[in-house]
């Protein structure tokens, strides 16, 4: 008869391999929870795409980020958009459709290379004046030698600022435009309230941004798109691929359009309201100063 063996209890290897997993668990979870969208509670201020920064050092990553793809930003937004951003702008222009007469004064804040306020001085029939504002020296510089180029000097100024503290008095402008800014504003709240205060009142914001897909199938697609190819071919055009997996990571951890929508309505805004393009690859979030 064979006696059976209990066989001693390895506590120690049993807890180091529990202890092991559940720190990949944590890991994991880290991981899945520094992927997902920030609410309306804040949370940008601190991210740099998926990375998690102290207060003050965002606005300097991103920076970099926009001083190395200045010469290359429209670009990098056909890559990033597969050339719809050039659609979008146009109607954001349409949905502000500004006036053909003179005094109509607009801001385009994050707008460094111009595309927004050149569109909106054409669509006035070059009535309008505005002034592109950005915190990127690189990235005006870009935007003065085209608008000088289109004969849009008579039109137009450009101010090296930040959108958290605008340079401007209260009730200045009738138009507040920002388009694929926002998300890399550390503080959009501040933002927000800044656009609300220098807007005179019946004056309107348009906020164009990557946003959530909504539609099945192609936001698996557009997944796939952005985290794979993106990063390539930002590698093969700029020479490098980091600043574009920082914009792919930013674009996801950007509130959703309902979240985005009761923040701007938080500021101060009414008739607050959103349109997706493109199964909500972009949406132009619309409000106005009453």
């Amino acid at each position: 008869m064979v006696k059976a063996e209990h066989a001693r209890p390895r506590t120690g290897t049993l807890d180091w391999r529990a202890a092991g997993a559940v720190n990949r668990l944590d890991e994991m979870q880290e991981h899945k929870m520094s992927q997902q969208r920030v609410s309306t509670d804040g949370g940008m201020q601190t991210s740099y795409g998926f990375r998690t920064v102290g207060d003050g050092e965002k606005q300097v990553l991103v920076n970099d980020v926009f001083h190395k793809v200045a010469k290359r930003y429209d670009i990098m937004n056909d890559v990033m958009s597969a050339g719809m951003h050039r659609v979008w702008k146009d109607a954001l222009v349409a949905s502000l459709n500004p006036p053909r007469r003179p005094g109509f004064r607009f801001l385009d804040v994050a707008g460094g290379t111009g595309d927004i306020a050149f569109r909106i001085v054409a669509a006035s029939d070059r009535q309008a004046t505005g002034t592109v504002l950005d915190i990127n020296g690189s990235m005006l510089g870009v935007g003065a030698e085209r608008a000088a180029k289109k004969g849009y000097t008579e039109n137009l100024d450009f101010v090296e600022a930040n959108a958290e503290e605008l340079p401007f008095d209260d009730n200045t402008f009738d138009a507040y435009t920002i388009a694929f800014g926002i998300r890399n504003v550390p503080d959009i709240d501040k933002a927000l309230s800044e656009a609300f205060r220098v807007l005179r009142r019946g004056g309107r914001f348009l906020c164009l941004e990557f946003s959530e897909v909504e539609m099945p199938l192609l936001d698996k697609v557009y997944d796939a798109w952005s985290f794979n190819g993106i990063p390539a071919m930002g590698k093969a055009i700029a020479g490098e691929a980091e600043p574009y997996q920082y914009l792919v990571e930013s674009i996801r951890k950007f509130p959703r359009q309902r979240d985005f929508a009761a923040m701007i309505g938080r500021a101060g805004f009414s008739r607050v309201s959103y349109t997706n393009y493109t199964g909500g690859i972009a949406a132009l979030h619309s409000a106005w100063k009453i």
